[in-house]
């Protein structure tokens, strides 16, 4: 299984995470929900900078998907109409975080949209392309920069203004473990590539 680390910056540039953890130095110990989700408070309390947020999220990230194999079956059927499904795994009141499992259907492409916080996406099966822009002015105009393809096992981190949209590739769906941070719901866009507007959510 892959496990490469990726990081998408602001302007849609991708790079291997240097210092990435691989799946033989994480611990085999148990690694509960409740856990990750006070080592996340944790991480988020002492840092500010989303690069650095980042940084010390892969790793927690990768030992709960690595420990916790009930992770991999806990999906929701995709919607045949829209062709994904979204399953939140944790939610509270005053606790900013999503924590979700995502699926999509085969050949199901996203629309070209912003989070407006940093996000941990976590590929569980199939194969997804994600496809990276970034804004050329201030007028919501937009270019692609590059694409990647990600599978079993790799992780991609997004800055909050990352521009991407996401295609399942081949015959099955795709499953992923997906973590964002609190969502500045001003700054968040959707995007026509064609037309180069944006609009908010």
């Amino acid at each position: 299984m892959a496990s490469r680390d990726w990081l998408v910056t602001n302007d849609g540039q991708y790079e291997v995470w240097e210092g990435s953890v691989s799946d033989a130095e994480l611990s085999t110990s148990p690694y509960r929900l409740y856990r990750f989700l006070t080592d996340l408070e944790d991480i988020l309390l002492n840092s500010t900078d989303n690069r650095r947020r980042l940084q010390a999220i892969y790793p927690i990230v990768r030992r709960l998907l690595n420990s916790s194999e009930w992770l991999q079956g806990e999906y929701l059927e995709p919607d045949p109409e829209t062709g994904w499904s979204v399953l939140m795994l944790y939610d509270e009141p005053d606790f900013p975080l999503t924590v979700q499992t995502v699926v999509w259907l085969p050949s199901k492409v996203s629309p070209l949209h912003n989070h407006a916080t940093w996000g941990v996406v976590a590929l569980i099966s199939g194969q997804e392309k994600n496809t990276f822009w970034r804004r050329t002015d201030n007028n919501g105009r937009i270019e692609q920069v590059g694409e990647l393809i990600l599978n079993p096992g790799e992780i991609i981190g997004l800055m909050p203004d990352a521009i991407h949209s996401v295609e399942a590739l081949g015959d099955e769906p795709t499953v992923s473990f997906n973590l964002y941070g609190e969502t500045n719901y001003e700054q968040r866009f959707e995007f026509d590539a064609v037309n180069c507007t944006a609009k908010n959510f």
